[in-house]
């Protein structure tokens, strides 16, 4: 049986997270076809309308190892990039969180935090995680700082974990339990 289509959203707040429609697969397409948000996320995937439409279909509902959110700009309708958690580990209580935003017209402004706050209330709140964990290459300062800003902790570092552009690149491993969640958020 399907389940309804979440939008997950904060009161004045630009974007929503929703599931990909049909609809979106061209903007999708798109949006993974994006240079710099490939480089920033170190995926060397590359992918076709054919296999962007049969994933659309398959995360179009709630899987118990992952959930995948489209970001959408509110006002436009414009598909902004999408934030994931996958790996989800019901037995103890975690997962990794992945975001990536299209274009640098969309970066730095505020989205990509926006989303991450989103994902993480989800993460923590509904799914009643324990720990939500991530990666991001060093070359990356900027997420990296608002990952720190968001309450993430650096745990450790995957030395030459990612091979780009004939060099290596070390990954920064960090994360979040629900009470740093809790207290960095004031909730109870």
């Amino acid at each position: 049986m399907t389940q309804p289509l979440p939008e997950l959203r904060n009161e004045g707040s630009p974007i929503i997270l929703r599931y990909a429609k049909e609809s979106d697969l061209d903007a999708y397409y798109a949006f993974l076809q994006d240079v710099e948000m490939n480089e920033l996320t170190g995926s060397q995937t590359e992918f076709t309308r054919d296999a962007i439409a049969a994933w659309i279909n398959k995360i179009g509902a709630m899987n118990d190892d992952r959930a995948d959110f489209v970001i959408i700009l509110e006002e436009t309708g414009e598909l902004l990039g999408e934030v994931v958690l996958n790996e989800i580990d019901s037995m103890n209580r975690s997962a990794n969180i992945r975001i990536g935003l299209q274009g640098t017209k969309h970066r730095g402004r505020g989205y990509g935090t926006e989303a991450m706050i989103l994902m993480l209330r989800y993460g923590f709140l509904v799914l009643k995680l324990h720990r939500i964990h991530l990666g991001v290459y060093a070359f990356n300062p900027r997420a990296i700082h608002v990952y720190e800003k968001l309450g993430f902790y650096r745990e450790g570092i995957e030395r030459d974990a990612l091979f780009w552009n004939g060099a290596y690149h070390d990954l920064i491993t960090m994360s979040m339990l629900e009470d740093e969640f809790r207290a960095h958020y004031e909730l109870i």
